[in-house]
């Protein structure tokens, strides 16, 4: 195996709490805020079925006995997947809330989810987020 040398800018930085961070390129800045937590919880409904669906977990018990969190609640983040992908996709792309509360929370998205009419599901998501 022969050795490789790979060189790149890149500027250490602060974060919250003193963590350092590293961006590429001297002048890349930070993002700003952070992602609500229905779209982290949206990408780990994703990663977790791949998970199960795969055989690396057995079931969503085991997830949640993995997470320290309730079989309801592995259930409650699971549900997302029930909704249209159109909707998932703009839950993935939520901008990110700077402060205050997350436009979008998961006790909203639940009654979504349980309508298996995705037409119905757009007309709620709709009015949900005022479009």
């Amino acid at each position: 195996m022969q050795a490789m040398t790979i060189e790149c800018d890149f500027h250490v930085g602060r974060a919250a709490k003193g963590r350092q961070t590293f961006f590429a390129g001297p002048e890349t800045e930070m993002p700003k805020g952070r992602l609500p937590k229905v779209t982290r919880w949206m990408a780990l409904a994703i990663k977790l079925d791949g998970l199960v669906r795969s055989g690396s977990i057995v079931s969503y018990s085991e997830v949640a006995a993995l997470g320290h969190v309730t079989r309801a609640r592995v259930s409650q983040i699971m549900n997302l997947l029930n909704l249209a992908p159109d909707i998932q996709e703009a839950i993935l792309f939520l901008p990110a809330v700077d402060r205050g509360r997350d436009p979008v929370i998961l006790a909203d998205l639940q009654p979504i989810a349980a309508e298996m009419d995705w037409a119905k599901q757009r007309k709620m998501w709709r009015r949900m987020v005022g479009r």
